[in-house]
């Protein structure tokens, strides 16, 4: 088990990372955070719109199912998003350079710190 630091820590040594955090998307807010390049707080809150619309979509088609994961693939990044699966309305959001990243890894690597953070 990890702590939030630990994580957020362990996700910034990824090839091409360039920041991440946790995040409470019941209420937008932050619970912790590492690296630069993107405003936190306004991709934290972004975001919370994102997993929650896809969660009343997911509703709206009787879909009895979880996320994985949510990927958004820009022109120069990446974006992770990872609703955690040991902790109910908490996502975890990573930021990646596209040309000094490995997707596949790095969504591993979302995947293990999400079985790994101890909140």
């Amino acid at each position: 088990m990890t702590t939030i630091k630990q994580t957020l820590d362990e996700l910034m040594t990824s090839d091409g990372a360039m920041c991440t955090a946790i995040v409470d998307s019941t209420s937008g807010m932050i619970l912790g955070s590492a690296g630069s390049g993107v405003d936190m707080e306004v991709a934290a809150a972004g975001n919370t719109e994102v997993v929650r619309s896809k969660m009343k979509t997911m509703r709206a088609l009787g879909l009895n199912d979880v996320i994985d994961d949510i990927l958004i693939t820009l022109g120069k990044q990446y974006h992770i998003i990872r609703p955690s699966s040991r902790k109910e309305g908490v996502f975890i959001y990573f930021v990646l350079d596209k040309n000094k990243s490995n997707l596949a890894m790095a969504r591993r690597k979302v995947q293990d710190a999400d079985k790994d953070l101890n909140f």
